[in-house]
């Protein structure tokens, strides 16, 4: 039972050192404190003498206590036997949803995965009997170490003395409500839970995301109205984080930064459409400004340029279907006689070597076949996709020393709990900055130990994480081949662990990359 006055200062249970008040709601306290056994800042909760529920609170906090999901805050201590009761859970630095959202909504992909995330940590706490019941974009945090964190699993339920006849029911439309703001920048829920702009409506209904904000997709956007409870034809509402985040699977997602702050991100430019020259005798059509779709609304002018619909311009005639059509067959024509030219002189080559004879007034003559050539590396850095925590420092050192031709154990990262980074990544490894687009042919990958599973990633960006794998393979130790499976090609050549060898350290000597400038 809490009795005495607390203060800044004030030490409880001899360790938890109260530095600084963060907020006061219905009767108890939020600290930022310092552990200082363990020399760590954690987040307190302290209570008002006379709070009615402080068994409540430390019982649910007891049971949050044993998730060991790492996208959901994680309780240390809670105790209520002394003369003031407390909760001591993770210090969480970061960006709230809301705050993300100060400025604009977030890029769809964006929205997606970091919802896909807090529906997935969702459904682990509603597996272990445990629910939220009043989430708000308050509660969903981008932390500073580029982890997703949802704050207040069981707690604030009961500090906000929430109940609900059907916890997962109430969890995903919590769930849809903050996905519909951080695709709208709007909240659709009670005014108090957020200071976001209300989301406009009728009758209680709020308008569907995409007559809200421009640029979402038609199943991101059902899933959002299922979700809310907003009905959608023909398809079921969604009842559980569960069913959330197996919707949100099937839709495009945009991977997260590796630090907080998610503002929509400026689009590439848009490529110029093609345009046709008209014959003399028929003079150009006068400019015709864009319509915007019936279904969009104009954004908030807060918003940024990559949520704005398409600014009016001039209107530009499109090249003739009729020409199209003669053009592609005709490519298809000349296409298919190479092919068969090449396939021909194939067959004349018994030994399949990679030269062709070909016959030309009498001579021959010799074409090579294309390929593939040794090529340079510009620079190399090691690079990483986390769960948990702060960066593996390791990687950073000796990059560069893989693509120096000596075969000796070079780049490394720290030591893990387990083969899966101990929890703590989703992946890492080196990029290659090839210095122009290339196309790849192979890669040629040297590791002291195997039994690591390793991709290869090939693209226009250095954001490792972003980019599709192109080939898979166990390693082994010593060199192997990384050979696409389909066209690779692209500034960026990454060599990407997704599970460590036995060691549970990732380990290369030596990457050489074969094909040619694209």
């Amino acid at each position: 039972m809490s009795t005495s006055v607390i203060e800044p200062g004030t030490r409880l249970a001899g360790r938890y050192r109260l530095e600084e008040r963060i907020a006061d709601s219905g009767g108890s306290t939020l600290w930022k404190a310092i552990d200082e056994i363990l020399a760590r800042a954690v987040a307190v909760r302290t209570f008002e003498p006379d709070f009615p529920r402080i068994a409540e609170v430390v019982t649910s906090a007891r049971a949050a206590s044993r998730l060991t999901d790492p996208r959901l805050t994680q309780v240390f201590d809670a105790d209520d036997s002394g003369e003031n009761a407390y909760v001591v859970s993770e210090w969480v630095a970061g960006e709230t949803l809301e705050q993300m959202l100060t400025k604009a909504p977030l890029e769809p992909g964006r929205a997606a995965t970091l919802l896909y995330e807090a529906a997935e940590a969702m459904a682990t706490a509603h597996a272990a009997g445990l629910a939220h019941l009043c989430l708000t974009p308050r509660d969903l945090v981008w932390t500073t170490g580029g982890t997703v964190k949802l704050l207040g699993i069981a707690t604030d339920a009961v500090l906000a003395d929430c109940y609900a006849d059907d916890p997962a029911a109430e969890d995903a439309r919590g769930l849809g409500g903050m996905l519909y703001a951080a695709l709208t920048a709007h909240w659709p829920g009670a005014a108090d839970r957020s200071g976001l702009p209300a989301a406009p409506g009728n009758d209680g209904v709020p308008h569907a995301p995409r007559q809200v904000q421009a640029g979402i997709s038609h199943p991101l956007n059902a899933i959002t109205c299922r979700a809310l409870g907003i009905e959608v034809a023909g398809q079921s509402a969604i009842e559980t984080p569960a069913d959330l985040a197996q919707a949100l699977r099937g839709v495009p997602r945009t991977p997260l930064p590796l630090f907080a702050g998610l503002a929509a991100a400026q689009p590439p430019p848009t490529p110029p459409r093609p345009v046709r020259t008209p014959p003399p005798a028929s003079p150009p059509r006068p400019p015709q400004p864009r319509r915007p779709a019936s279904h969009r609304a104009q954004p908030h002018p807060t918003h940024s340029l990559s949520a704005s619909p398409t600014a009016p311009h001039t209107a530009r005639k499109p090249i003739s279907r009729g020409l199209m059509g003669v053009g592609a067959a005709a490519l298809t024509v000349i296409v298919g006689l190479g092919i068969w030219a090449i396939s021909s002189f194939g067959e004349d080559d018994p030994g399949n070597t990679n030269k062709a004879n070909i016959t030309n007034g009498g001579k021959q003559s010799e074409r090579a076949r294309p390929t593939e050539t040794k090529l340079p590396a510009l620079s190399a850095r090691g690079v990483e996709e986390r769960w948990l925590g702060g960066p593996d420092s390791s990687i950073a050192k000796n990059a560069e020393a893989v693509f120096d031709g000596v075969m000796k154990p070079a780049w490394h990262s720290q030591s893990y709990a387990n083969v899966n980074f101990g929890n703590y990544e989703k992946g890492l490894g080196v990029l290659l900055d090839m210095g122009s687009a290339v196309k790849v042919a192979r890669v040629e990958v040297n590791t002291p130990e195997g039994g690591a599973t390793i991709q290869l990633r090939v693209g226009d960006t250095d954001v490792a994480a972003s980019l599709s794998p192109v080939a898979k393979k166990i390693s082994s130790a010593g060199g192997f081949n990384l050979v696409p499976t389909a066209e690779a090609r692209g500034r960026y050549v990454v060599v990407w662990f997704t599970q460590l060898p036995p060691s549970r350290k990732a380990k290369l000597s030596e990457i050489t990359v074969y094909g040619s400038k694209a």
